[in-house]
């Protein structure tokens, strides 16, 4: 990474704020603003442009799911990780619904929270464990209620990544399992979501999904 990775964190507790704020700066990453409320963290990102956002769900005067909303509608839309003290299921498929890259129960070690950080930049969807399964559950429901598209033409590699990326594998396994470089991976997937125009890869996964590609 040539430039270090620019981060907002979005939480009301000072204290909580604070050592979040100063756990990225020792991982080296560039805490480009800490603030409290939602309606503000939706100006400071439009003026800062965060590559990543830290969100907690609970906010005084805006709920983080409508913050996590207008982030995904902004103009640079940054990834967005939830950070929360809540493992409800209601509330982890609320976030993703709005555009969240990933969600992080605040029990999450400091390693772990690190590694989520630097996995949502990377694009991947980062969940605690046991919410994955949830938020996939979730995609195969919805898929049963619409019918699939034929949409546009993709590469075999390109419907092989796809395909591993649905399955819930990360980059580097599926650049393992192909013998791929993760540039390359990132590159595919990256080509997909044009060429499908989504936004995220937990929008690509529920695509996958609705065509059977994580049972193949």
């Amino acid at each position: 990474m040539t430039s270090a990775l620019r981060v907002m964190v979005v939480d009301d507790h000072p204290m909580w704020r604070d050592a979040v704020a100063r756990d990225l700066e020792n991982a080296m990453y560039e805490v480009v603003a800490a603030v409290g409320e939602g309606r503000q963290a939706l100006r400071v990102a439009a003026a800062v442009r965060p590559d990543v956002v830290i969100l907690d769900l609970r906010l005084p005067d805006l709920p983080g799911v409508e913050v996590a909303r207008g982030l995904a509608a902004s103009s640079h839309p940054p990834r967005v990780l939830v950070l929360s003290a809540s493992g409800e299921h209601e509330d982890v498929l609320e976030a993703v619904k709005a555009g969240a890259s990933g969600y992080l129960v605040k029990s999450a070690s400091r390693e772990e929270f690190l590694d989520a950080v630097r996995r949502t930049a990377e694009g991947e969807p980062v969940f605690t464990p046991g919410l994955a399964g949830l938020v996939l559950g979730e995609y195969r429901r919805l898929a049963t209620q619409r019918p699939a598209d034929d949409g546009p033409r993709l590469t075999d590699r390109e419907t092989e990544v796809l395909r591993l990326v649905a399955k819930g594998l990360s980059y580097r396994q599926v650049a393992e399992r192909l013998v791929l470089s993760h540039r390359t991976v990132q590159n595919h997937v990256q080509n997909t979501l044009n060429k499908l125009q989504l936004h995220n890869r937990a929008e690509l996964v529920r695509y996958a999904i609705e065509r059977g590609l994580d049972e193949a």
